[in-house]
């Protein structure tokens, strides 16, 4: 007598329970918001449909908070002004979300900096969340995911996000793009060569810290803030209206932190009655809109049947010089 064949086992895909998901988020559970991102962050199909059923369902909920964006050189102490600045606003009743976008492994895609071990004490705190999302080669570093993760954060009764770079390339162009107030860090006794690469971000600055205002530093931090304070006298401000401040900040002592906060208020109640708060929102919504589009049109280029064997074959013609750039290009759009 044979043997009866052995039944293939299907796994079978669990509904996403975004109802759930969606009542956790907004009774500022923060392992419902973990579960939520990593719902966002999903590339599967039947995820993604429910990612956005999610984020319908919240977002009457958003836009409540401040965005504030965060950037500086390597060496600036980003992560250190973070936590004492994510500190000290929730030690004064505030909710506190750090989206801090991490440089990711080319070989896993996964996360290298791991913002949690680096900012332990703040991630300890009842009125802190702190989520590192790989930037999986996005333009600029920064998450594609970044700003609907926002908005759940948001729903989850967080009135301050702050969002780290990676502090290269295009990140502090991507950033800006999302957030109301950008905050740049720079260091006292910098050479010429690192000013100079600043300078190129300065014009997107709504505030400069000169970090690191301790011990032997603190005279050079108060000149080097005098400095800036001159130069940006030429400079045409990031926000219309807006005077770029310039604040000598310690992390350690601490010392400067409420006077960056009351700097960022200050912002808030001026942008507002001007109308540039709106406008600025509204602009970020349409860019967006048109990010997501191109997104999507990168996306199904490359899904269509045979599109990748055929731009790898267009590539060997062109490292062997049998064709050049512009003509492979021609051929993939040739159809």
């Amino acid at each position: 007598m044979s043997a009866s064949p052995r039944r293939k086992f299907v796994k079978r895909k669990r509904p996403v329970p975004v109802g759930d998901i969606e009542a956790e988020i907004r009774s500022g559970s923060r392992l419902g918001l973990a579960r939520g991102i990593t719902l966002l962050e999903s590339r599967s199909p039947d995820d993604r449909a429910a990612a956005q059923e999610l984020l319908l369902g919240l977002l009457p909920e958003s836009g409540n908070s401040i965005r504030i964006g965060i950037t500086g050189v390597p060496g600036a102490g980003k992560s250190t002004f973070i936590e004492a600045f994510g500190l000290t606003l929730a030690e004064a009743g505030h909710k506190v979300a750090v989206l801090a976008i991490d440089p990711s492994s080319t070989v896993t895609g996964g996360s290298i900096l791991g913002d949690k071990t680096r900012m332990e004490e703040l991630a300890r705190h009842p009125n802190a969340f702190i989520r590192p999302s790989p930037s999986s080669g996005t333009l600029g570093g920064v998450h594609r995911k970044t700003r609907e993760t926002m908005l759940l954060c948001e729903a989850a009764g967080y009135d301050i996000i702050l969002i780290e770079t990676v502090g290269v390339g295009q990140s502090e162009t991507a950033v800006r793009g999302m957030a109301d107030f950008f905050l740049l860090l720079v260091l006292t006794g910098a050479g010429d060569e690192l000013q100079g690469v600043k300078k190129g971000i300065m014009e997107l600055a709504d505030g400069i810290i000169v970090h690191k205002a301790d011990g032997d530093n603190v005279l050079a931090a108060k000149r080097t803030a005098r400095e800036y304070k001159q130069f940006l006298r030429m400079l045409q401000p990031a926000t219309p209206g807006w005077q770029t401040s310039v604040v000598p900040v310690s992390s350690i002592v601490p010392s400067g932190l409420e006077g960056v906060w009351e700097t960022i208020s200050r912002f808030k109640e001026q942008t507002g009655a001007s109308g540039q708060w709106e406008a600025r929102r509204k602009a970020q919504l349409k860019e967006w809109f048109r990010e997501a589009i191109e997104d999507r049109l990168i996306e199904s280029f490359f899904a269509a049947h045979g599109r990748k064997t055929q731009v790898a074959r267009l590539e060997e013609e062109i490292l062997h010089g049998r064709l050049t750039v512009t003509a492979a290009v021609d051929d993939l759009f040739s159809e």
